[in-house]
């Protein structure tokens, strides 16, 4: 169980490309019957006269919970971050750009890395790595593309994780000067506070979504060095104001590199495949 936000962290990597599909369930499960109740109270007897009618009688419970929650949240983010760093020193090795692709559910991620590895795969050698809750719908989408591609299922989590991406990169065995996508669980929260080991965060933000979600989300966009709008066929069709939206992105992360492309049509995608390339050989994390 993650205790950061409360999802489970029971996820497992499967390789899905290659003629094969292996799936290795390792299930760990532990029963714990044990509690600690430690209802103490203390009782502090003063020499001095109160002018106020209250009772000394009190609990150091909740302090001592509080406590243990902030201590146990550093614990885990602290692993995560070590586990992060030995990624990104293996990605840093191969000279592989690798990108955690970040966004809610329904951006258009999949179709956009369908795209991309049909007309930049020819060039570039890419692999990605599948985040899901519970199916490997999008896996087998980028299996017909013909990249290699590893499944992550997290079941009740809502994101990855370093040491489990750790076990996906074994599995996905990348080629030097490639590029790693790792296309993160649909949510605009929790994988903010994650370091995969990634090069770079890619926040997606379709135009069916509201202008507003960097100002609704702020840790999202503020972690992400590339922000794409995706779905801009459809602005005529929708009262989203594509201006804000950058003004509300770059209020923001004011760093942030903006492009705004259609996965569907290939409007804009020239932009993306060039910063790509630009950074591919050169780890673009600042």
């Amino acid at each position: 169980m993650c205790t950061t936000c409360g999802c489970s962290d029971n996820a497992e990597p499967r390789l899905v490309s290659g003629g094969e599909s292996h799936s290795h369930e390792h299930t760990h499960s532990h029963s714990h019957e044990h509690s600690h109740d430690h209802e103490h109270t203390h009782s502090h007897s003063h020499d001095h006269e109160h002018g106020h009618d209250h009772s000394h009688e009190h609990s150091h419970e909740l302090k001592a919970k509080s406590h243990n929650t902030i201590q146990l949240e550093q614990d885990i983010l602290a692993k995560n971050n070590l586990l992060a760093m030995r990624n990104r020193g293996f990605f840093e090795g191969r000279k592989v750009l690798a990108l955690n692709l970040v966004s809610s559910p329904g951006s258009g991620k999949t179709a956009l890395l369908e795209r991309t590895i049909k007309e930049l795969g020819a060039e570039i050698a890419i692999g990605v790595i599948e985040g899901d809750q519970e199916t490997d719908n999008d896996a087998q989408r980028i299996k017909a593309t013909g990249a290699k591609v590893v499944q992550i299922n997290t079941g009740a989590g809502c994101h990855l994780e370093a040491d489990i991406v750790a076990r996906a990169i074994n599995a996905l065995d990348p080629t030097n000067n490639s590029i790693v996508f790792i296309e993160n669980v649909g949510n605009l929260v929790c994988p903010a506070l994650f370091d995969l080991g990634e090069q770079a965060k890619v926040a997606i933000l379709s135009t069916t979504e509201g202008e507003d979600k960097p100002l609704k989300y702020p840790h999202m966009f503020r972690a992400a060095q590339v922000l794409l709008i995706n779905k801009i066929d459809l602005l005529p069709y929708l009262k989203f104001d594509i201006n804000k939206c950058i003004a509300n992105a770059l209020a923001i992360n004011p760093s942030l590199k903006v492009m705004a492309v259609s996965a569907q049509e290939g409007t804009g995608m020239q932009l993306w495949y060039d910063w790509l390339k630009a950074n591919v050989l050169v780890p673009a994390r600042s």
